[in-house]
């Protein structure tokens, strides 16, 4: 069966053929859903498809990669398609350039999505245009992508506008789709070609080892790069095509000095578990590249120059590492070819390191993960385990009272490090913020037990963190302290205590809901169009839901039997003034 063939009869699904109104819309939202990992309401919220949509058939913005998604979809049976879908890509480039003309002739869905993209371009997220097809390329359509792919690159030279553009045609789109029917960790297993490589297996500490000089155009064979797969256990993933290292290797291979490219770059490290050599053929089990992230992308990125690059070879070292915590040590180890951020470093930080050994002292059978791509061990207690990313995230949503911030790390980690990290904070308040947000995410599932708004369903990205910032601010408002911060375990323990938990994060769910509405029937200046995803990510939420809890809190002995439970809450939620503090300055 092809991969036309597969999409064909799963789309025939109730849930396609109920909410999209044709094939070309229901293949689209079908790579969202099963590729882009969006979930259906996320996948019905993104796609723009239809009239006046300006040659975009739906946008996606990854806040944790910091990347837009511009799509355009060719639902194809067999054959090839020409350069036309391409310079519909172009087309929409061009227009995204001018996003205020562009919003005034594009249809609402479209005007809307735009607004978002604007504020994640003020972020300076990295822009992919992709062209998702059934078919393949033809010869001509193939020059047309390494015409625009060098357009975009000389671009992003002399203009702040940072954009990469792929092909994901019925070979990729094949691959991507067995690698999204594997696990969240999906292992890969590759056959690599060495017959145009220069390679030496040797044996060293006894390892296995492979040093090879490996063609360009065989990297970007290599399954796993775009969706980051490839990289697990890597300590980060692509700083985009806007970092200076990036810009430097992408010159190198558009150059005239492309074969001078393995004397230029460093090499790329990568480790498998099992590594077999038949030949010229190397089976790889397990692979993942732990030094390399930023080249592999740069190169896909240029990928039809690449394809033509004869004589253009990069160091690649393969070391068979089937121990774990070998792994991570060379990892952490042999990451220097690009300059590495701050919040990539924040795992060896002393306060970071005091934390983890204080939390995991007073929670023996927990574990606090500060480095990416770590597994806890399997012995430790799902419900004690901790990612040092998350706790940034909760922290400043619940101590700075800014969830409209938590979904982005570059500022938690970077900029407001020193003021949320700690060295004593305890770590029965880290459990609690942890406690927290296990029960938040409870309500945040397909099934929606909380009857949320289907728009806030589409932003679990950062909306929970408002929903875990308004469980704060049932305890602050109800204490008369709206200008201070409750502790995080002494909210957890009175709930406990109480047997609240659960009326407690459903009734801060249902004042975000409330929050939201009132949010989209509110008149904006200037005709301007109301985007949720900017009201979340903007001080203004943060105004409405703590309104929403105020009346709430005020409405309750008003309601038929509410008096027994306002009662109930005003003894759950009274703590002593030792229980609050003032917020942590993150603004």
């Amino acid at each position: 069966m092809t991969i036309y063939e597969k999409i064909q009869d799963e789309i025939k699904a109730d849930y396609y053929q109920q909410n999209y109104p044709n094939d070309g819309q229901r293949f689209v939202a079908w790579y969202l859903f099963n590729i882009l990992h969006q979930d259906r309401n996320q996948a019905k919220d993104a796609i723009t498809d239809g009239a006046d949509d300006k040659q975009i058939d739906a946008i996606v913005i990854n806040d944790d990669i910091q990347t837009v998604y511009i799509i355009q979809g060719k639902f194809i049976s067999g054959g090839a398609v020409d350069a036309e879908p391409l310079r519909e890509v172009l087309s929409s480039w061009m227009q995204l350039r001018d996003l205020v003309r562009l919003q005034t002739v594009s249809n609402q869905k479209l005007q809307r999505k735009l607004s978002e993209v604007a504020k994640a371009f003020e972020d300076e997220y990295e822009v992919c245009f992709e062209l998702i097809t059934t078919a393949s390329l033809t010869t001509s359509a193939q020059n047309d992508l390494e015409t625009f792919q060098k357009q975009l690159a000389d671009i992003s030279e002399n203009e702040d506008f940072d954009a990469i553009i792929t092909v994901v045609d019925e070979a990729e789109l094949s691959r991507r789709y067995e690698l999204a029917l594997e696990t969240d960790n999906p292992q890969i297993n590759y056959t690599m070609d060495l017959s145009e490589s220069k390679f030496m297996p040797v044996g060293i500490a006894g390892t296995q080892v492979v040093i090879a000089a490996l063609p360009l155009k065989e990297c970007i064979k290599i399954p796993g790069i775009k969706d980051g797969s490839l990289f697990q256990k890597n300590v980060r993933q692509s700083l985009g095509t806007s970092n200076a290292v990036n810009k430097k290797i992408r010159q190198t291979i558009l150059g005239d000095k492309h074969k001078d490219f393995f004397f230029f770059h460093n090499g790329i490290t990568a480790i498998c578990n099992r590594l077999e050599i038949d030949n010229s053929k190397m089976q790889l089990y397990g692979l993942s590249v732990v030094n390399g992230c930023q080249s592999l992308n740069t190169i896909l990125s240029c990928s039809e120059t690449a394809k033509k690059l004869d004589e253009t070879y990069v160091l690649f070292r393969f070391y068979e590492i089937p121990q774990r915590d070998r792994a991570d040590l060379i990892s952490i180890n042999t990451n220097s070819q690009s300059a590495v951020k701050p919040r990539d470093l924040r795992s060896n930080d002393k306060r970071v390191l005091n934390l983890k050994r204080s939390f995991e002292q007073k929670f023996p059978q927990g574990y606090f993960v500060t480095k990416r791509g770590e597994m806890p061990p399997a012995e430790k207690n799902k419900k004690f385990v901790i990612d040092l990313s998350d706790l940034g995230k909760y922290l400043i949503a619940w101590h700075s009272q800014r969830p409209n911030i938590s979904y982005g790390e570059t500022k938690i980690f970077d900029k407001y490090f020193e003021i949320l990290f700690k060295r004593d904070y305890k770590p029965e308040n880290i459990q609690a913020l942890n406690n927290w947000m296990q029960e938040v995410l409870k309500n945040w599932s397909d099934k929606n037990p909380l009857g949320l708004n289907e728009t806030l369903l589409t932003m679990k990205a950062y909306a929970p963190y408002h929903h875990l910032y308004a469980v704060s601010l049932i305890f602050a408002i109800g204490n008369n302290k709206s200008d201070r911060v409750p502790s995080p375990n002494a909210t957890w323990e009175a709930a406990q205590l109480n047997g609240m938990v659960d009326q407690i994060v459903k009734t801060s769910g249902r004042c975000l809901n409330t929050a939201l509405r009132v949010a989209s029937n509110r008149t904006l200046p200037n005709g301007a169009i109301f985007s949720p995803q900017n009201w979340i990510k903007s001080k203004q939420s943060l105004n409405d839901i703590n309104a929403a809890i105020e009346q709430y809190i005020d409405m309750l002995p008003t309601m038929e039997g509410g008096e027994q439970q306002y009662q109930k809450l005003k003894d759950t939620i009274s703590l002593g003034q030792e229980q609050f503090e003032y917020r942590l300055q993150a603004d």
